[in-house]
């Protein structure tokens, strides 16, 4: 059961497949997570390429950004849908934000713990310091300690700033997959250990596209429309030619740079975050009642969620990625 609206989507879902969109060049606007970067390039793809108008869609990719809140422009219905994450979606429903999760484009969060060379396992970050952003509180944090017998007497604030890691040999910090280690490793000059939490165990999704409840009852052929078109995208943007892509990129982002963008491309294809686990069978972007079922059981049980407010079932909705069957190349 995805929930109480799947019926509903899923059968708009097909009626947009099989009529090939929603209706003619429908504006839609996409909120990301940060400055545009190979991380959005789906998305960026199916604009260049001209998927989302083949689609019926006159899709706008509104940037992100640290002052930019994204969960409270998408309830202000200020944007069609928003890149989100499973933590954020779910404690939205506390607050009364009734946003559904319908596509997760990363089946892996790119969250890394990075450590010194000398560093070979994770658990031999128990007794060091490790910095981390406020955000992780609420998010990756009480998996790990839970996990892994960390404690808050190690942490430390974590400012965006590589500079304390790199003259610390006993300092650990966060980062994002193809941001930081990419950055100790060009600015610093050494290969920092890097430990992707998604394949220690960590089950959120990420790059998630999130609606609005209401959105999802309004408008389903647009969302099953930018769905399909953004799933479409991500194979066309690792698997194909992203130089159309990029370029949009590095318009939205002057400071993005074409190594950054290749590095982000091929990491991404390394480690499997968009295409690995349920994507092997089930296409690009799926979300499953068991990893969300997961999630949510995890978030519960760390006290981060309170189940008597908030309903898994209400807070995503399978029925616009399940049938979609987008498969990387083999």
């Amino acid at each position: 059961m995805a929930n109480r609206f799947g019926l509903v989507a899923s059968a708009c879902a097909t009626a947009l497949i099989a009529s090939a969109g929603a209706s003619a060049q429908e504006k839609f606007t996409y909120l990301t997570n940060w400055y545009a970067q190979a991380e959005h390039g789906g998305f960026y793809q199916s604009v260049a390429d001209g998927t989302f108008k083949k689609l019926g869609l006159d899709v706008t990719i509104r940037m992100g950004g640290p002052q930019v809140n994204g969960m409270q422009l998408l309830a202000a219905g200020q944007v069609d849908c928003f890149m989100g994450y499973d933590a954020q979606t779910m404690k939205g429903w506390e607050q009364g934000i009734k946003a559904v999760t319908v596509a997760a484009a990363f089946q892996k969060d790119p969250q890394v713990i990075i450590a010194h060379p000398h560093i070979k396992k994770f658990e031999e970050l128990k007794d060091k310091t490790i910095l981390i952003s406020s955000a992780a509180n609420t998010t990756y944090w009480p998996w790990v300690k839970s996990k892994y017998g960390f404690t808050d007497a190690q942490a430390r604030p974590y400012t965006f700033n590589i500079q304390p890691f790199v003259a610390d040999k006993n300092i650990a910090q966060q980062g994002y997959l193809s941001s930081e280690p990419f950055a100790i490793e060009k600015e610093a000059g050494f290969k920092p250990t890097v430990f992707l939490l998604a394949d220690l165990g960590w089950p959120q999704y990420s790059t998630t596209i999130v609606c609005m409840e209401d959105t999802l009852k309004k408008k389903p052929q647009a969302v099953a429309a930018f769905v399909r078109g953004s799933m479409e995208g991500w194979k066309n943007y690792l698997w194909g030619n992203p130089a159309a892509a990029n370029a949009l990129i590095k318009k939205d982002n002057p400071n993005m740079t074409d190594d950054k963008l290749a590095h982000g491309i091929a990491i991404m294809k390394q480690m499997g975050i968009v295409d690995s686990g349920d994507t092997k069978t089930m296409g690009i972007g799926i979300v499953t009642d068991a990893r969300m079922k997961q999630f949510y059981d995890f978030m519960v049980a760390n006290k981060m969620l309170d189940p008597t407010k908030v309903k898994a079932t209400d807070t995503y909705n399978t029925s616009f990625v399940k049938d979609l069957k987008i498969m990387a190349p083999k």
